[in-house]
């Protein structure tokens, strides 16, 4: 699960047509609330959009700490904790609905220009798929290329992927923001390579074999996720993206000067490396800005699939040298 790059979350500023404005249970702020696109369908790429608006004046109300939740019936899908808006005064959250049906989004506003206030609710309702025939196919929420691999939705590996990516990499803010900028990328070549694979028998099978190890790499993440936290979710997301890189791409690793000369890399810069990477993703955590956590999430994963590459590389090339000395 890596790549990524792209901006997903953006400001939101002013009023659209088609927002709702509702006053919050304590009646202090206005939230107004709408989604892009207006009328989504189950695996559609969608942006939750909120905009706090100061109650006096109808202007952005900037600076808010704010919780949002996603239920459908008694169930939560999906949810951010406590987070930061600044001078923008609002926000837009990726997220795919899974399923069809009526959805409700609570939003908790527990800060405003940095003072606390007892937490103040409001509940919009959306319903997803029901101004439009729902898809038979559902591509934003497939995993193509495996189900393509494996013959199946309904093969115990492609279901294992489809429950790890909902129910713990979507289950936080950290995951969800890198996840959605993956799938743009995933999902603008997933459905040409998995139709390949349908007509060419020896590429199934190749793509098969590949896969394989990614995903029992993506089953030790999974077990060392300690519950949904963002904390516990990128250091899953460090370990499966430094073994990815060390059992799938050591070969790219040969193109660095040194690893071919079995130089071994110098700790202090990794050292510096690793500790920059990690600093950059801890302050978007802290501050809450899902435009900084996507950036800073993927610039991690794309860092320590680079590690594990360069590191992999290095010890085969000192083991292949070694046997030819001892030959």
């Amino acid at each position: 699960m890596l790549i990524l790059l792209p901006v997903l979350i953006l400001p939101v500023f002013g009023q659209t047509q088609s927002q709702q404005i509702k006053l919050t249970s304590g009646g202090t702020i206005k939230v107004g609330f709408s989604t892009d696109p207006a009328n989504p369908n189950p695996g559609d790429q969608t942006q939750l959009k909120i905009s706090f608006i100061n109650k006096q004046t109808n202007a952005i109300q900037p600076h808010i700490d704010y919780r949002v939740t996603v239920t459908k019936g008694q169930n939560q899908v999906f949810g951010i904790p406590i987070t930061h808006v600044g001078e923008e005064g609002a926000v837009s959250i990726p997220y795919q609905f899974q399923d069809a049906g009526d959805y409700q989004i609570t939003i908790s506003v527990e800060s405003i220009l940095f003072q606390p206030i007892p937490p103040e609710t409001v509940v919009f309702s959306i319903t997803i798929g029901g101004s439009q025939p729902i898809k038979p196919v559902q591509p934003k929420s497939g995993c193509l290329i495996a189900t393509a691999a494996f013959g199946s939705e309904l093969a115990p590996q492609v279901q294992f992927l489809r429950e790890y990516r909902d129910n713990t990499i979507m289950a936080t803010v950290a995951g969800s923001s890198f996840l959605n900028a993956f799938n743009t990328v995933y999902y603008s070549f997933s459905p040409t390579v998995a139709d390949a694979e349908r007509t060419h028998p020896l590429l199934q099978e190749t793509v098969r074999a590949g896969i394989s190890p990614l995903i029992g790499i993506l089953q030790m993440a999974k077990f060392s996720t300690i519950g949904n936290s963002n904390i516990s979710v990128i250091m899953s997301g460090i370990m499966a993206s430094s073994l990815i890189g060390a059992t799938c791409l050591w070969p790219v690793g040969l193109a660095v000067k040194s690893v071919r000369e079995t130089k071994k890399p110098n700790p202090k810069i990794i050292i510096a490396i690793i500790s920059g990477v990690l600093s950059f993703t801890l302050i978007s955590i802290v501050t809450g800005n899902l435009q900084f956590i996507t950036v800073a999430t993927s610039v991690t994963v794309l860092t320590f699939v680079g590690l594990g590459a360069i590191y992999s590389s290095w010890a085969i090339v000192k083991i292949m040298k070694k046997a030819n000395t001892f030959l």
